[in-house]
C-alpha cells in the first residue's frame, strides 16, 4: 500500500502542513522533526520529487524538449543528459514534439509552468515564436544542435565533419558524387554540412557535384535514391545523416546494386547499427551521449548564473568502413 502525507501525519501525531514544511524543507522543531523521520521509515514513505518541485522555489527537475524519440542521435543525447544529472541529483522531464513546431512552442511554455529549473532543447530550426518563449519564460534554456547568437548552444562540428568526408572521398577517387541533404531549415544537418562538403571540393574542377534533398526517414531517402541512380549514375551517394544512407542502401539493393562496387555511400551520424550491418557504412561519427552529459553539466551550471561560453561544438571522427570503393 502506497503510503501518504495523510499516514505520516497520523502515525507522528502533527498536522499534514507540519509534515509538509518537513519535506520542503521548512522549520520544524527537533522532537517533531524525529517524528516524522520516524515514521517515514516506518511507512516506508518517498516523496514525490515532482510534486515537491511544484511547491519548491527552485526545483531540481530539467525540461528536455526533443523532435522524435525513435532517433538514435537523440536517444543517446537522452541517456548522456539523464546519466549525468543524476550524478548532481538532478532529474529530467522529456516532451517528446513530433516534430511539430507547435509543441515546441507549448513545451517552453508548460515547463516554465511546472517550474523547470532550465530547459534544454534539441532543436531542429529556431524561429521567432521560439525567441520569443525563450525571453518570456525566464529561465535558463540551452539548445542542442543548432546554433543561436544571443542563447547558449551545443552543436555538433557540422561543417568540418562534412569537410573531412568530403577529402575523404576525393581521396578515394570519386569524381562523379551526389550529395544527398535534408532542408535548409534545419541549420546544422541541411546548411552546414552542405557547406562543409562543398568547401572540400570547390576548387576539384575535374568533379561533377549534384545536390538533392530528402526528408529524414529512411523510405523518403529510399524513394530520392531510386531517382537519383537511374538519373545521374553517380560512383557515390555522400548522405547528410545515417538514416538517409540505410534508405539509400536499401535502393542499391533492390535494385540489385553492389556495395560498394556499383555505388559507394556514406552518412553522419555514427549509428551503432552502421557497424554491424554488410558493408559496414562509412560514417562521421558524432558522439552523442558525451554531448548529452556536457549539456547536463552546462545547463546546470546556467541555472547556478556560472559563467559560460556562448557556443560548446561536440567532436566528430571519419569511421572508415566497407561501403566506399577506392576508385584510385
Amino acid at each position: 500500500m502506497v503510503s501518504t502525507i495523510s499516514d505520516i501525519a497520523k502515525i507522528a501525531g502533527v498536522a499534514k502542513s507540519t509534515v509538509s514544511r518537513y519535506l520542503n524543507g521548512g522549520s520544524v522543531g527537533e522532537a517533531t522533526k524525529k517524528k516524522i523521520q520516524l515514521a517515514i521509515e516506518e511507512t516506508g514513505y518517498s516523496p514525490n520529487p515532482f510534486a515537491q518541485s511544484l511547491k519548491a522555489k527552485k526545483t531540481n527537475i530539467i525540461g528536455t524538449i526533443v523532435p522524435r524519440l525513435d532517433s538514435y542521435a537523440a536517444s543517446q543525447t537522452l541517456i548522456g543528459i539523464d546519466e549525468q544529472l543524476k550524478e548532481v541529483n538532478c532529474q529530467m522531464l522529456i516532451s517528446n514534439t513530433s516534430q511539430k513546431l507547435e509543441r515546441e512552442i507549448e513545451s517552453i511554455y508548460s515547463f516554465a509552468k511546472q517550474k523547470m529549473a532550465g530547459i534544454i532543447l534539441m532543436a531542429t530550426e529556431i524561429t521567432e515564436l521560439h525567441i520569443q518563449a525563450f525571453d518570456a519564460v525566464k529561465i535558463p534554456v540551452l539548445l542542442i544542435g543548432q546554433e543561436h547568437k544571443d542563447f547558449p548552444s551545443l552543436v555538433h562540428d557540422d561543417f568540418h565533419a562534412a569537410y573531412e568526408m568530403g577529402k575523404y572521398i576525393f581521396g578515394k577517387g570519386h569524381r562523379k558524387i551526389a550529395y544527398l541533404g535534408v532542408t535548409e531549415r534545419d541549420i546544422a544537418v541541411g546548411i552546414k554540412r552542405k557547406q562543409g562538403f562543398q568547401k572540400a571540393l570547390q576548387d576539384k574542377e575535374e568533379c561533377e557535384i549534384r545536390f538533392y534533398e530528402t526528408e529524414f526517414n529512411i523510405p523518403a531517402a529510399q524513394i530520392t535514391a531510386q531517382t537519383i541512380i537511374n538519373e545521374f549514375h553517380p560512383s557515390i551517394i555522400v548522405c547528410a545523416t545515417d538514416n538517409i544512407a540505410l534508405g539509400v542502401l536499401k535502393a542499391a539493393y533492390l535494385m540489385g546494386l553492389s556495395i560498394p562496387k556499383d555505388l559507394s555511400v556514406t552518412g553522419f551520424g555514427g549509428y551503432e547499427i552502421t557497424e554491424v550491418i554488410h558493408p559496414g557504412l562509412t560514417t562521421a561519427k558524432f558522439f552523442y551521449r558525451e554531448a548529452g552529459k556536457k549539456a547536463a553539466e552546462t545547463i546546470v551550471d546556467l541555472i547556478n548564473e556560472k559563467q559560460m561560453d556562448r557556443l560548446t561544438i561536440s567532436q566528430f571522427e571519419i569511421i572508415e568502413r566497407e561501403s566506399v570503393d577506392n576508385l584510385l
